[in-house]
């Protein structure tokens, strides 16, 4: 006797609904050399990964808002791609006593723009995981919370007081730094 059940596709659930699509990308001989190189050089895992991540770059980072060639835009925020040799050169030529002052005016600007897209009424310690993301999206740095300590690895500014100043006036907390040099590592005292 034949079995009755049937057994449903790959990509559909049992009530029918779709989870998934399958897509068909033709990419010319050069693309696909190129991506073929970044896998066997173990850069990307595979082609399905490397485009997961770049739909996910251009989500996270509003592509679709860009203006190419040289006007990025992520929400209300330009972008731009810079050397983090310039922007030590700016550091440097900063007073030591206003870095922190500096970049808590940094951050105020950046939390008004991380509201506005992120859409969200305030940066709460609810919200720090998207804010984070962003943070990392766009280059920031790789930023994790662990317990009262807040760590970045990788980060763009590598100057602490600036770094801190920026969180606080992003996160509206008091940052105590605890390691001057990357991976910068802060305790987080208290609310503002």
């Amino acid at each position: 006797m034949q079995n009755s059940k049937k057994t449903p596709l790959k990509g559909i659930t049992n009530k029918g609904e779709e989870s998934g699509k399958r897509t068909t990308i033709l990419l010319g001989k050069e693309e696909r050399e190129y991506i073929d190189s970044l896998i066997r050089e173990g850069k990307e895992l595979g082609i399905k990964p490397l485009i997961s991540k770049m739909l996910d770059i251009y989500r996270n980072m509003m592509v679709w808002d860009w203006r190419f060639p040289g006007e990025y835009y992520c929400g209300i925020s330009r972008l731009a791609f810079v050397n983090v040799e310039l922007i030590n050169i700016l550091i440097q030529q900063t007073p030591r006593e206003k870095r922190r002052e500096i970049g808590k005016t940094m951050g105020a600007v950046l939390k008004v723009s991380m509201e506005t897209t992120l859409d969200i009424q305030s940066i709460a310690r609810d919200n720090w995981g998207s804010v984070f993301k962003r943070l990392k999206v766009q280059g920031l740095g790789d930023f994790d919370i662990k317990d009262k300590y807040l760590l970045v690895k990788t980060p763009f500014i590598i100057e602490s007081e600036i770094l801190a100043g920026l969180l606080e006036g992003l996160l509206n907390v008091a940052l105590d730094a605890r390691t001057m040099v990357p991976p910068l590592v802060f305790e987080v005292k208290e609310g503002l």
